[in-house]
């Protein structure tokens, strides 16, 4: 998939934003949408007509698709922009009341991502100067990208991952500024080596990793996936009800999806699109205290995601420059980086801290946005957003970092 595929089309309706960004101003055009969603031509939950799936779906055992969509009616433009579409850093910091100018410093994010991406670092210059955030290169050793297997020799790239990968460093960057981060790129899509990317981010240094990427489920534990004192995110999917792994292992942080529709006053509801479910391989840990789903219920927090009321991202490898993306794998990296903020990985060792702080003020409780499908009558929670725990947005989204 190449810029060809991004229709220069006007936007039908817009709304202006002015964000305030770390000491800069933009002001930022926001592609209009339904709050719900409508359906789209590529899944049958929650969507917009505009937007379409980055990764194709994935029907071979064994393998992963990123969960990236990118909107069809924004036109790409190059290098520094006044107006871009999407939210920008002070929106999202905004909404979600988070202390990113003050905390993140000596934290390390860690992005896992399929293929190669050879203008990852030139490009999240771009992101992070437009957005007046400091410089993240390599040279200054805030930016570091490796192989799986710790070195230089990068897989093949792949315009569609390497999308991906954009929205993933830009959304660490826009959520903890102060942090580093060490990119990984796994040398294909299968579980196996993005599993051992995983590992090679942890031995990088990362105390969070966050995964933008799912498939179905296949085994009840993973030893990539498991690392006492690293804090593993996974985005839930976009395809609305059914188990995804890694989302489903409970070594990991499963993070849904949400419209966020307003960044202040934040107005917010679930995305109908944001996968949900309830594991059949993997055994209800002890932490979760959700009554009707007997196996690891899904999800365990979230954050914006619907591609109706996209994130601005920059990629030129593949894209043209800024777009505006949506999906489940925004909010994985966004949470990532709310754990970096907080600065606990040594002492975080699954979702247990976000369940023992469900229902209190360092969440905020997402009850409105509708059904991602059909759920047995045992949990309709597990599909249907409301107070309280709920599949779809877990138990809410962040309200600082308290339940972090």
């Amino acid at each position: 998939m190449n810029g060809q595929y991004v229709r220069a089309l006007a936007i039908a309706a817009s709304v202006a934003i002015f964000a305030a960004c770390s000491g800069g101003s933009m002001n930022q055009t926001l592609p209009s949408g339904p709050a719900g969603g409508t359906t789209g031509a590529v899944t049958p939950n929650g969507g917009t007509a505009n937007a379409r799936a980055v990764c194709d779906q994935i029907n071979r055992p064994g393998y992963a698709r990123c969960f990236a969509w990118i909107r069809t009616d924004v036109t790409p433009m190059l290098g520094m922009q006044p107006n871009v579409s999407g939210y920008g850093p002070s929106q999202l910091q905004t909404a979600y009341n988070l202390p990113s100018s003050t905390k993140g410093s000596g934290q390390t994010v860690g992005i896992v991502d399929a293929y190669g991406n050879p203008n990852a670092e030139s490009d999240l210059g771009v992101y992070r100067s437009n957005f007046s955030l400091s410089a993240c290169t390599t040279a200054n050793g805030c930016f570091k990208k490796v192989d799986q297997n710790g070195g230089t020799n990068y897989p093949p790239g792949n315009q569609n991952w390497g999308a991906e990968t954009s929205l993933d460093l830009d959304m660490v960057s826009a959520i903890c500024p102060n942090c580093k981060i060490v990119l990984v790129e796994a040398t294909d899509n299968s579980f196996k080596n993005l599993g051992i990317a995983v590992n090679q981010a942890v031995l990088q240094g990362a105390g969070q990793v966050s995964n933008s990427y799912g498939g179905g489920e296949f085994a009840a534990k993973s030893k990539y996936f498991t690392h006492k004192g690293v804090v593993i995110t996974a985005s839930s999917g976009d395809s609305g009800y059914g188990p995804s792994q890694p989302c489903s292992w409970s070594t990991v942080v499963c993070v849904g999806g949400t419209t966020l529709s307003k960044p202040s006053p934040r107005t917010e509801v679930s995305w109908t699109g944001a996968g949900s479910g309830c594991s059949a391989k993997v055994a209800k840990p002890a932490w979760q205290t959700d009554k009707g789903c007997t196996k690891r219920s899904e999800s365990d927090v979230s954050a914006t995601a619907n591609p109706a009321f996209p994130v601005a991202v920059y990629d030129t490898y593949g894209y043209g420059g800024w777009t505006a993306f949506g999906g489940t794998s925004v909010a994985s990296p966004i949470i990532a980086s709310v754990f970096a903020l907080a600065g606990n990985h040594g002492s975080v060792k699954s979702a247990k801290g976000i369940w023992a702080a469900g229902g209190g003020p360092n969440l905020n409780d997402i009850t409105g946005g509708g059904s991602n499908g059909a759920c047995p009558p045992a949990y309709p929670y597990i599909c249907k957003p409301g107070v309280g725990y709920d599949g779809v947005t877990g138990w809410g989204t962040p309200n600082g970092t308290g339940a972090f």
